[in-house]
């Protein structure tokens, strides 16, 4: 018998969803497929950068025209700049490749076979790719950006135009097009952006199968609700609340997007937090404009009450109280806590210096407000202790973040299980995380280490019933530990309709089923305890 389906439900779906933005597309009349290229986003925000390392949310997606399904999903690491279906082979060339910031223009040419969804990297050396295009079976006309600015002011308006042959572009293989094929001098070269090109086409391609397509990206918090309502913050949407029905409630659309959802204790409302990038408060913005913190009603998604801090700030769950800290800005040090409390906000202890990637620390299922603090007020991300904070605002050192002195490890998500935290990071090492660097651990709160599970990418959310823990990493894969002894009970790579898909933020909801928040801005229902295990890591 066929396997039970692991994700149940979808809400905010639409076509295209995988790609996220929209950079470039095209249709193929002769093999109806449409090919995609786009950008879900990064994974950091200013209260967090948890999983990017080995992160690119760079996209191509080959769908079929009728009915739009995606047929394959390609990672890139770079942004793309050009695609071509070749006019004969089951065959994408996709150029891709940025800017570095510092002097180097870098990138690929990825050959795609839409028939298995196979990729080649083409090209010997790094080099961004301006354009592609077919001038026939064998030849294969190429745009390339100088390989620097070093000495040159006109290479970000310039390119190599040069054209490669090969009897079969079937069998290129990795990188079998050398650096000689590509010389050529340089000459003008625009830089054309085709995102509303993109947009219109999606659009007209969405509206002739009768849906609507729309970007979504970056589900970035999740909640689940006991009557089997799910909550949602994502890009441009502060809160959502989706009915079990599957009919979106209500939304609290913001420019920017939410980042953080907490359930107030009253039981009735609910704390978010939105991302305010280039917002600043005093320079002709309305100060609600400038918010980053409102409390909104769980039933009718009105704004209840906002908090204004100084500086970009991170919620953090304290059991009967709220807590908010502060990240950076005005404030001088010692930088406090700050207690959201009936009466409004109150200073609570110091806690330090906050770094996005040495201090992120949000625990569900939290008695207690817990964070992350350093020894040093000059150097807070080293010798990092968690800290607990009680109700009446106490602090007090429970154990040093890392268990191995001679690592240092990055904060990550993290969840209470009675007397002991189960918390996720990576170890830091200058040439990026190394095979294993990633890690979930379970320590009683005196710091005795019960268990470790080491893998190689790092996790995005992480949430438990007290016996398994749930944990999602940014490779797309989904793990369940035991949370007695951190044995792995099954494993499987997060897929909707059979593409590739990352989740970003997780909760274990009340009745039972997992509610994921993916990078394309979709809300997963999906099984806690699939039958079998697959994908075995």
């Amino acid at each position: 018998m066929p396997p039970e389906p692991f994700v149940r439900r979808v809400l905010g779906d639409r076509p295209f969803a995988e790609i996220g933005e929209p950079a470039l597309a095209l249709v193929h009349e002769s093999s109806r497929l449409v090919a995609v290229g786009g950008d879900v986003g990064s994974v950091q925000w200013s209260g967090g950068a948890i999983a990017t390392s080995r992160w690119t949310g760079h996209r191509i997606g080959v769908y079929e025209r009728d009915g739009l399904r995606c047929r394959h999903l390609t990672r890139s690491r770079y942004p793309v700049r050009s695609l071509a279906f070749h006019p004969v082979l089951p065959l994408l060339a996709a150029g891709t490749g940025r800017y570095d910031g510092g002097f180097l223009f870098e990138g690929e040419l990825l050959l795609i076979d839409t028939a298995t969804g196979a990729v080649v990297s083409a090209l010997s050396d790094a080099r961004e790719v301006l354009g592609v295009e077919w001038l026939g079976a064998t030849a294969l006309r190429l745009v390339l950006a100088p390989t620097d600015d070093w000495d040159n002011r006109l290479a970000h308006r310039q390119g190599h135009v040069t054209v490669v042959d090969r009897p079969d572009w079937s069998a290129v293989g990795k990188g079998a097009i050398g650096s000689d094929e590509l010389a050529a001098p340089a000459e003008p070269a625009a830089r054309t952006d085709r995102g509303g090109e993109a947009r219109a086409l999606l659009t007209e391609l969405a509206a002739a199968t009768g849906r609507t397509w729309s970007v979504r990206r970056r589900v970035w918090a999740v909640e689940a609700l006991e009557d089997g309502r799910a909550l949602a913050a994502l890009d441009g949407v502060r809160a959502e609340s989706w009915l079990p029905s599957g009919e979106r409630q209500w939304a609290v659309e913001d420019e920017v997007g939410g980042r953080q959802l907490l359930p107030a204790p009253d039981g009735t409302s609910l704390w978010t937090n939105a991302e305010r990038g280039h917002l600043r408060a005093g320079r002709g913005e309305h100060p609600s404009e400038s918010a980053r913190i409102a409390r909104i009603a769980l039933e009718t998604g009105r704004v209840l009450e906002t908090v204004v801090p100084d500086a970009p700030a991170v919620l953090l769950a304290g059991g009967s109280r709220t807590v908010l800290r502060i990240l950076d800005g005005p404030r001088k040090p010692p930088a406090r806590l700050v207690l959201l409390d009936r009466t409004g906000p109150v200073d609570g202890p110091e806690a330090g210096g906050f770094d996005v990637f040495n201090h992120p620390f949000p625990v569900r299922r939290a008695s207690a407000a817990y964070a992350l603090v350093g020894t040093d007020p000059g150097e807070p991300h080293r010798d990092k202790w968690v800290m607990a904070v009680s109700a009446d605002g106490t602090p007090r050192r429970l154990f040093p973040h890392s268990w191995e002195p001679q690592e240092h490890h990055f904060g990550g998500p993290a969840a209470e299980i009675g007397p002991s935290l189960v918390y996720a990071g990576e170890v830091h090492d200058g040439q990026g995380i190394r095979p294993g660097g990633a890690y979930v651990v379970r320590r009683s709160l005196d710091g005795d280490v019960r268990w470790q599970y080491r893998t190689d990418h790092p996790a995005t959310a992480l949430d438990t019933d007290g016996e398994t823990v749930y944990v999602a990493y940014n490779s797309g894969a989904l793990v369940a530990l035991d949370a007695e002894d951190g044995s792995v009970r099954w494993h499987r790579a997060l897929e909707v309709g059979g593409a590739p898909t990352v989740a970003l933020s997780l909760v274990l909801a009340p009745q039972g089923h997992l509610l994921v928040g993916t990078v394309d801005g979709r809300v997963l229902e999906c099984e806690a305890s699939p039958a079998g295990r697959r994908d075995p890591a």
